[in-house]
């Protein structure tokens, strides 16, 4: 069975199906998805795919040509379920400086790195560091917020994080 995209002109979720899928073939060559989005249109599909390591920290991202395995290895799938009539756009690529932070084990990984987070509850955005994560009761985060205020945070009330980089 082919997947089925919807298309709005913007970029939107794969299918749960595929999306697993992609991961599980990401994870076999040792990396991890960190973000997809496809957009583009029906004719011609836009796959955007961000990538790091599982062991990625600081100064430690990914480099073109991992992105272009990571690109190769993919391709023949692809074409295999005919997306986009194999007219697709492929974009493999690392996450970025300001990478986004979801998971425990992410702000686990980045354990005192500035990051940017948004906080409906608090009323906006924060810059702030991950001291501590917690998995009981629920997952969490501690967090230094500015003027050294220390909050814990249930991860479901952050609707955004991402990493912050100071130029």
């Amino acid at each position: 069975m082919r997947p089925t995209f919807l298309f709005s002109g913007v970029f939107v979720s794969l299918p749960a199906d595929l999306q697993n899928e992609l991961a599980e073939r990401v994870t076999a060559l040792g990396f991890e998805v960190v973000e997809c989005k496809v957009g583009g249109s029906s004719r011609r599909p836009h796959l955007v795919l961000r990538i790091d390591r599982h062991d990625a920290g600081p100064g430690h991202g990914i480099t073109v040509g991992e992105c272009a395995v990571v690109s190769r290895a993919l391709e023949p799938w692809l074409d295999g379920l005919g997306v986009g009539a194999g007219r697709y756009l492929l974009e493999v690529s690392s996450p970025g400086l300001e990478r986004p932070l979801r998971r425990l084990d992410e702000w686990r990984r980045f354990l005192g790195v500035p990051a940017e987070v948004l906080v409906p509850a608090l009323g906006g955005r924060f810059r702030v560091t991950a001291l501590a994560v917690t998995e009981q009761p629920e997952p969490s985060v501690e967090l230094e917020f500015p003027k050294g205020v220390r909050r814990t945070l249930k991860l479901s009330e952050i609707k955004e994080a991402r990493l912050t980089f100071e130029w």
